[in-house]
């Protein structure tokens, strides 16, 4: 491979040559191989950072006048310009803005420089003088750059057309190729199974990253150079988004966090619709993140398969929630991931980004397909993205959820998604007794300080109000029966997973080990052990769907409903997190009065409040909102827990709520929150 070699002797002289007048002023890191990965890309570094170059299949190439046997690889730039003349003002221009909207691209590209212009360009003495000061020692131009260099310079046959940015470019026999570069970040909260890549093979297939960290054990993760996508007028372009690893990417296997499960399946040959979608609107997968396995609401000390995420917050130590930890604690984590893809069927978005601080969402039920995704509930799950921004994450989810991708009715049991996107703001704040207060008193007034300016800014009206006894209380005999309900739910959840997963996992893992059970982790182990579909079966799938499509319709007309004047007269809060009470990733440790277990009903109400979008078919956004200290029982130091709350409208609102949020935003009542320690300042 080319990146193995060294620039020959003899390709230095074949090439024009002007000795440097001047020593170079600005010392780069040199480059260094390191290994061939199984996909035949290359990793090298340069200095103490590390990047893979997909060699395998590149960018683009052309022809140019290269001796035959030589060969080398060298880190370089493209410049794309319409300046006639290339002056050393221009490129410290354009350098100066890589630098600073990149974090991929340094000093040590400058190795190579490739300019290419959209008029006839000539470089001037001063841009020469420039690149010899950055010790830049090879320039590639095509026809349309006239360049009296003082460095190698090799011209090739035609244009290329390749976006401005980094690349590791190879000169062989005869041709140059330039290769995608990608930064690779060590995932040191262990939220990633792995990091992936396009593979650009023109297949849509991506490449998985079995690229780890020895020393510390961290998947490394790679990113590619936003400046490739400077000018791309997608919605999402060039942002980079980890997919929890339910979903197929094609190339790429799905465990749905099981190694048994992995076993008896094979890569995925084609992509979830919801994930083609976020390609389609310029979005970079980054990797697949951890999930409590088969998406259950495991406990941190209930995972077996996987080593448990960790959260940044606090001291280190808080629980990333279940299902989907590994997104909402990554969020939390790192500045360079932009989203996280994951989902919610009991509280798996929400929790999540409840104890990391972040913005996350369970949408309307069936607002976006899931076709291609390993189910809990079939009518009971839906997709979420967790954000640190809220305009960024409001621009996610608008973008994201298409009418072209809303479930039919036929996979929810309900009525068909109508989601305005208006200005038709709920007009009152329902204050559920039964879940507020906020279980932390010094948490309580940041939230009544958000709930004075809700009242404020939309002139609302707070109505306070007992949730479990309202429902109780109603005519309906199924929607006041909770106990109802909730079999409906577990009918849904349960013959969802064991047909599409169970029961194929059970009986391949029996044919292909002498009747032996599949290990798999305590939260679906006995479930699936004792499976009775006799109890549990398509008979009573249905009759859950018609269950819950009566508990949807009287929840709508009841209690959340639209107004000529509102999509959802009212919006009701509740806490799906801890209260502002730190919930530790250690069993023990939250039996403190000072700490607290996550998923705990209140006293006097049947269900935690996470329950009731699953069963009502609601919109429920989790929101931050600010943070309280603690003392921590691991650092032993006064550290910050995030305080978020949950906004809730009627089913098909969502975007009504998302413009309410970003009002609020530009009111400075929501911020974006930071990565690390505190969410906020």
């Amino acid at each position: 491979m080319a990146g193995r070699f060294l620039l020959s002797g003899l390709l230095t002289a074949s090439l024009t040559f002007i000795p440097v007048l001047a020593a170079p002023v600005v010392k780069r890191n040199p480059y260094s191989f390191v290994l061939e990965n199984p996909y035949g890309d290359a990793v090298f570094e340069l200095g103490n950072v590390s990047y893979l170059a997909n060699t395998k299949h590149p960018k683009a190439s052309a022809g140019c006048s290269t001796p035959a046997g030589s060969a080398t690889s060298i880190p370089i730039t493209v410049i794309k310009t319409n300046e006639t003349t290339i002056t050393k003002n221009a490129l410290e221009s354009v350098l100066s803005s890589y630098l600073a909207g990149d974090d991929v691209f340094s000093h040590d590209f400058l190795d190579g420089l490739y300019l290419s212009s959209g008029v006839k360009s000539t470089l001037d003495a001063s841009a020469v003088e420039h690149l010899n000061s950055l010790n830049t020692s090879m320039l590639f131009v095509d026809a349309s750059v006239t360049a009296d260099a003082s460095m190698s310079k090799m011209v090739l046959e035609s244009a290329i057309d390749i976006p401005a940015g980094p690349y590791l470019a190879s000169v062989e026999d005869g041709s140059v190729s330039f290769a995608t570069v990608y930064r690779l970040y060590p995932d040191t909260y262990r939220t990633f199974l792995f990091g992936a890549y396009d593979a650009n093979d023109g297949q849509e297939n991506h490449n998985p990253l079995g690229v780890f960290l020895p020393k510390f054990w961290d998947p490394m993760i790679p990113v590619p150079s936003r400046i490739y996508y400077w000018g791309d007028d997608r919605p999402l372009a060039g942002e980079r988004v980890a997919i929890k690893d339910l979903y197929d990417v094609k190339g790429l296997q799905t465990s749905g966090g099981s190694q048994a499960w992995a076993r008896i399946t094979p890569i995925s040959n084609g992509t979830a619709p919801s994930v083609q979608q976020i390609l389609d609107l310029g979005g970079v997968v980054v990797g697949k993140q951890k999930l409590a396995q088969f998406a259950s609401g495991a406990n941190p000390w209930e995972w077996q398969d996987e080593h448990y995420p960790f959260n940044p917050r606090g001291d280190g130590w808080l629980t990333c929630s279940a299902s989907s930890s590994g997104g909402g604690c990554s969020i939390a984590a790192y500045d360079w991931l932009d989203y996280a893809i994951g989902s919610d069927t009991g509280s798996s978005m929400r929790r999540p980004a409840a104890v990391a601080g972040v913005y996350g969402q369970r949408p309307s039920q069936g607002l976006i397909s899931l076709e291609r995704v390993i189910p809990l509930g079939a009518a009971t799950d839906t997709a979420g993205v967790f954000s640190r921004d809220p305009y960024k994450w409001i621009r996610f989810a608008k973008s994201w959820y298409t009418p072209s991708l809303y479930q039919n009715s036929s996979i929810t049991g309900l009525s068909p998604l109508s989601v305005p996107d208006t200005d038709a703001f709920p007009k009152t704040i329902l204050y559920p007794t039964d879940y507020l207060p906020l279980n932390n008193s010094a948490a309580e007034p940041i939230l009544q300080d958000f709930i004075a300016n809700l009242t404020r800014i939309f002139n609302m009206t707070v109505k306070e109000f007992n949730f479990t006894a309202t429902v109780q209380n109603s005519s309906d005999p199924i929607a006041s029966n909770f106990t109802r309900m909730g079999q409906a739910t577990s009918a849904i959840n349960g013959w969802s997973s064991w047909q599409v997963v169970g029961k194929p996992l059970v009986t391949a893992w029996a044919a292909l080990f002498d009747g032996r059970f599949p290990p798999i982790d305590p939260a679906r182990r006995l479930g699936w052990f004792a499976f009775d579909e006799s109890r549990t079966n398509q008979t009573t799938y249905d009759a859950a769907l018609v269950t819950k499509n009566t508990a949807v319709e009287w929840y709508e007309r009841e209690l959340q409903y639209s107004t000529p004047e509102s999509c959802s007269e009212s919006v009701m809060l509740y806490d799906i997190g801890t209260g502002g009470l730190p919930s530790y990733r250690e069993k023990d440790l939250n039996d403190s009065p000072y700490a607290s277990y996550l998923a705990v009903t209140p006293p006097g109400a049947k269900i935690t409040g996470a329950g009731i979008c699953p069963i009502f078919g609601c919109a429920d956004f989790t929101i931050p909102i600010g943070q309280v200290p603690y003392r921590s029982e691991v650092t032993f130091h006064e550290e910050m827990v995030p305080v978020t709350i949950n906004m809730v409208v009627k089913r098909g609102c969502d975007f009504v709520l998302y413009n309410m949020i970003e009002k609020l935003a530009d009111e400075g009542v929501l911020k974006t929150v930071k990565t690390g320690r505190t969410a906020f300042e």
